[in-house]
């Protein structure tokens, strides 16, 4: 796994890769370098090899990653992502690349078998012309917050009884906060929090500060305690622009958190319109707003949906679950 960030797909590359150890695989991470990721792997007792993964004049990278390979004695070599896909080497391994979004394919070609993280993605590598007993649809899988008690409303400046929204991920426009920060101005005496960084804190604080929302909205930073944050929630939103899955769907799901996104792809494939959650158009703060004042009005239809996205995550989304299908790929792919 190239990336050094800590988004999403990195985050769930641990997880993963940690979770299939731990179920008796033997598994080897070959990694860019990034201590956080280094120290979490050491704590879960796996050693890593680290790599430059650099652009097309790496000419070590490739060499680097087919001799540990080979000295693991590698059954299946699992490229994640598209700059790791660029430098996966062949050998005796069975090749796999893992998409959690729409790239380009050109990065994959030393790939005998790709994976989707939705059934929107297989779909689109099948509309690519790959051969569709090569392609495979393995979720993700988030934590298990069932036990983790809420977070401190006083401590978030939340008053008790006040109804709180939260929104979760990076600060980009992609993830379409400011239509969020807009729909709370249509909800008066509702709190929203935002937990996440990035680029767009700046356009968002002052969006904020415009809107006269000072009060009432507040952008967290980066979070560690995400389950205590939906479990202090009334209802989480995900107003994304563009979401190729939507891992903070599942933590809602996961924390028994009534959830209202707007239709970008991931989240219109998972969420069940009116089951397990509650869709309304991308961009569309008035709809946002709407939705949200009637979840909020009826306390056991909010109800409703939070067991019934928190059945979703037991059956479809839970560690037991994805980590028997990865186990499963693995005996088909390696027969």
């Amino acid at each position: 796994m190239a990336g050094a960030a800590n988004g999403g797909a990195e985050l769930f590359f641990e997880r993963c890769t940690i979770a299939l150890a731990r179920s008796g695989h033997e598994v080897l991470p070959l990694i860019r370098a990034e201590s956080a990721r280094e120290a979490r792997f050491h704590a879960a007792g796996l050693a890593v090899q680290k790599f430059r993964f650099g652009g097309p004049l790496d000419l070590f990278t490739k060499p680097g990653l087919r001799g540990a390979l080979q000295k693991f004695g590698a059954d299946v070599a699992i490229a994640w992502m598209s700059r790791a896909a660029a430098h996966l080497p062949t050998g005796v391994w069975i090749t796999a690349g893992r998409l959690g979004g729409y790239y380009n394919l050109k990065y994959f070609g030393a790939c005998k078998h790709l994976i989707g993280n939705t059934r929107g993605i297989t779909a689109w590598i099948a509309g690519q012309g790959w051969p569709p007993e090569r392609i495979h649809y393995l979720p993700n899988f988030v934590d298990e917050f069932a036990p983790v008690a809420p977070a401190s409303r006083a401590e978030l400046g939340v008053p008790e009884g006040a109804k709180l929204l939260l929104g979760l991920g990076r600060l980009h426009k992609v993830k379409g906060f400011d239509t969020l920060i807009h729909a709370a101005a249509l909800l008066p005496n509702v709190y929203v929090l935002i937990a996440g960084e990035g680029p767009e804190r700046p356009a968002l604080e002052r969006l904020i500060a415009e809107r006269g929302l000072g009060a009432r909205v507040r952008l967290l930073g980066w979070r560690h305690d995400t389950g205590a944050l939906l479990k202090a929630a009334d209802l989480f939103v995900s107003s994304s622009r563009h979401e190729p899955l939507g891992n903070m769907v599942l933590e809602a799901f996961s924390a028994a958190r009534p959830v209202l996104a707007a239709r970008a792809e991931g989240p219109s494939e998972i969420i069940r319109d009116g089951v397990d959650g509650i869709l309304v158009p991308i961009d569309d703060p008035v709809a946002l707003a709407e939705a949200a004042r009637a979840i909020l009005a009826d306390p056991a239809g909010q109800a409703a949906l939070g067991m019934a996205g928190r059945a979703r995550f037991e059956a479809e989304f839970s560690q037991a679950t994805v980590v028997a299908a990865w186990s499963d790929f693995l005996t088909k792919v390696t027969r």
